[in-house]
C-alpha cells in the first residue's frame, strides 16, 4: 500500500513539474521582452541565473586580490584585520602594484623618530574666534556622513557608541538627528541637506528654532551645509520608501513609506554669497562652528569662495570645507554621476589647499577630505596634501562587518548595515561591532603616525608633499611637491 502512495505521489509530483515547465515554456515563447528567452525559452533562464551569480563568483573565486572594484580583496581584509585588533603585519612581501601609475611611496627618513621623540598630534580647533564654542579635533579620523534610514538602526548605534571610543566626530548625514547618534555619547556634526531634514518646518524651509534645540545637545560640535557629495554632484539624495519608517519619517519631518528625494541642490542657495549668508546665519543662531561640503569640478568654486571671503572678512568664511572626491559613494547614486562627475581626491584636494594657502585662508577654513580614504597610506597622502582631517564612510562600514554585496540600495544588505529588515539587522550585534568600529579608528591613526614617524617626523601633522612621491605612467615616482608645487603665501599689508 505505501509503495503504491509513493508511486502516485511521484507521478503527480512529475505532473505538476512537467505542467509548470510547460506554463513557463508558454511564456517564454510569448513574451516579447526578451529574445534570449524567445528563441531558447526555458533553458535560456540559465543565462541570467549565471549572470547574477557571476558577480559573486569573481568576487571570491576568479579576481586577484588587487584586482576588485571599488575596494579591492586586499584592502578589504586590511581593513577587517584592523577592526578585529588583528594587526597589519604581512609575510613575504606586499602585493602593493609598486609600478603602476598612482602608486604612493613615502619618503623614509636614513635616521627615523624614535620612539621617546615621538608625539600626539596636536588638536586642530574648528571654528577658534568666530563662534562661542570652537570644536576640537582630537582624530585625525572620522566617521563620514552616512544618514540613519541609508544605513540601520544597530549600525548608527554601533557607529556612535565606537566613534565616542575612539575620540573622533560621527557625521549624522542629511538624514536628521536621530537618539541612536546620540546614543553613545560621541562628538557630532550634524548635517544640513537640501531637503533640511530635522530642522524643516511645515513648509520645508529651515527653522531656527529646531537649529537652536539640536545645538543645545552637548555632543552637537558643528553644523555641515551639504552642498553635493562626490557619489552624485548636482542629485539630491535618494531614500526609497521602503527604507522610509514611522520612526525616519518622524526624524526627517516626512511622509512615512513614501520615496524621499532631496532637491539637487538648496532652493535658497545660488550662489557664493547665498552660501555665506546661510554659513553666518546658521552659526549665529547655533553659536557653533559651520562648514561647508561639496565635490568639485574645477577651480571655480573655490576661487569664488575665497575671493567672496577675502571682499566680505574672515567672519564670513565657513569654518571648515569638506571636500569629498568623486570616487565617493557609501550611498545610492546614479552611475552616470557615480562615474563621472566630479573630480577625484587626488586631484581636487591639493587644488583646494593651493586655493586656501594662496589666499592666507588655510588656517581660517579647516579642510577636511573625502573619498576612498580607508587604509593609512591614503590618510597620509591626504594630510601630505594638505587635509586637516580625514572622513571615511566605507571603511567604517568595512568596520562594522560589510562584505561589499553592492546591496545598499535594494534593502537587502546581507550583513544588516544597510537594511531595514529586523531579520537582516539581528546579525548586526552593537557591542561587537562597535568595538570594532573603534579599533578600526585607533588603528589607523596609529598606523599614520607610523608612516610619519618612518618619515623623520615627530607627528602625522607634520607630513608635507615632500615627503610622498606618487609613480607615474613611465614607472618612475614623481615628488607631490613637484607635481603641486606650494603656491607663493598670501601677501600681508
Amino acid at each position: 500500500m505505501l509503495d503504491v502512495l509513493l508511486v502516485g505521489l511521484g507521478v503527480l509530483l512529475a505532473i505538476l513539474v512537467a505542467g509548470a515547465l510547460l506554463v513557463l515554456y508558454v511564456q517564454d515563447v510569448t513574451q516579447e521582452k526578451h529574445a534570449v528567452l524567445r528563441n531558447f525559452p526555458l533553458v535560456g533562464h540559465l543565462r541570467y541565473f549565471f549572470e547574477k551569480l557571476g558577480e559573486y563568483f569573481r568576487q571570491y573565486f576568479f579576481l586577484g586580490d588587487r584586482e576588485e572594484m571599488p575596494f579591492d580583496r586586499a584592502t578589504r581584509s586590511w581593513v577587517y584585520r584592523m577592526a578585529k585588533n588583528e594587526g597589519g603585519i604581512i609575510g613575504f612581501g606586499s602585493t602593493y602594484p609598486l609600478h603602476q601609475p598612482g602608486a604612493l611611496v613615502f619618503v623614509n627618513a636614513p635616521f627615523p623618530v624614535l620612539e621617546d621623540e615621538q608625539l600626539e598630534p596636536p588638536t586642530v580647533l574648528i571654528g577658534e574666534g568666530y563662534c562661542p564654542a570652537p570644536f576640537a579635533g582630537r582624530s585625525l579620523v572620522n566617521v563620514s556622513a552616512m544618514s540613519f534610514g541609508a544605513i540601520s538602526q544597530p549600525a548608527v548605534r554601533a557607529l556612535s557608541r565606537g566613534a565616542a571610543a575612539a575620540a573622533c566626530w560621527l557625521d549624522t548625514g542629511e538624514g536628521g538627528l536621530s537618539p541612536y547618534h546620540l546614543e553613545g555619547g560621541c562628538d557630532i556634526i550634524f548635517q544640513l541637506g537640501t531637503a533640511k531634514y530635522g530642522v524643516r518646518d511645515e513648509n520645508g524651509q529651515l527653522a531656527d528654532d529646531k537649529l537652536r534645540q539640536l545645538a543645545a545637545h552637548p555632543t552637537v560640535r558643528a553644523f555641515e551645509i551639504k552642498l553635493s557629495q562626490g557619489a552624485k554632484p548636482g542629485k539630491g539624495g535618494v531614500l526609497p520608501g521602503s527604507k522610509v519608517t514611522a520612526e525616519i519619517a518622524r526624524i526627517r519631518g516626512i511622509a512615512e513609506g513614501r520615496d524621499s528625494q532631496s532637491p539637487n541642490r538648496h532652493p535658497d542657495i545660488g550662489n557664493i554669497d547665498q552660501l555665506l549668508d546661510r554659513v553666518e546665519h546658521v552659526r549665529a543662531v547655533t553659536g557653533k562652528p559651520v562648514g561647508v561640503k561639496t565635490a568639485i569640478g574645477g577651480r571655480r568654486f573655490i576661487d569664488e569662495l575665497t575671493a567672496a571671503v577675502g571682499r566680505r572678512g574672515l567672519q564670513a568664511a565657513p569654518d571648515f570645507l569638506t571636500l569629498d572626491g568623486g570616487e565617493g559613494g557609501s550611498g545610492a547614486a546614479p552611475q552616470a554621476l557615480a562615474d563621472h562627475m566630479a573630480m577625484s581626491i587626488d586631484e581636487a584636494l591639493p587644488l583646494v589647499a593651493d586655493a586656501l594657502l594662496a589666499s592666507g585662508l588655510k588656517e581660517r577654513i579647516r579642510l577636511i577630505a573625502a573619498g576612498q580614504l580607508v587604509t593609512p597610506a591614503r590618510i597620509a597622502w591626504a594630510l601630505s596634501a594638505g587635509a586637516d582631517f580625514v572622513n571615511t564612510a566605507r571603511g567604517f562600514m568595512f568596520a562594522l562587518g560589510c562584505i561589499q554585496a553592492l546591496r545598499c540600495h535594494t534593502n537587502t544588505c546581507p550583513t544588516g548595515i544597510t537594511t531595514h529588515d529586523p531579520r537582516l539587522q539581528r546579525g548586526l550585534v552593537v557591542e561587537d561591532k562597535a568595538a570594532r568600529v573603534a579599533s578600526y579608528c585607533r588603528n589607523m591613526n596609529k598606523e599614520v603616525a607610523m608612516i610619519a614617524h618612518s618619515c623623520g617626523l615627530r607627528h602625522a601633522r607634520e607630513l608635507r608633499r615632500q615627503h610622498v612621491r606618487i609613480v607615474q605612467a613611465c614607472g618612475r615616482s614623481v615628488a607631490l611637491d613637484t607635481l603641486y608645487p606650494y603656491p607663493a603665501p598670501a601677501a600681508t599689508s
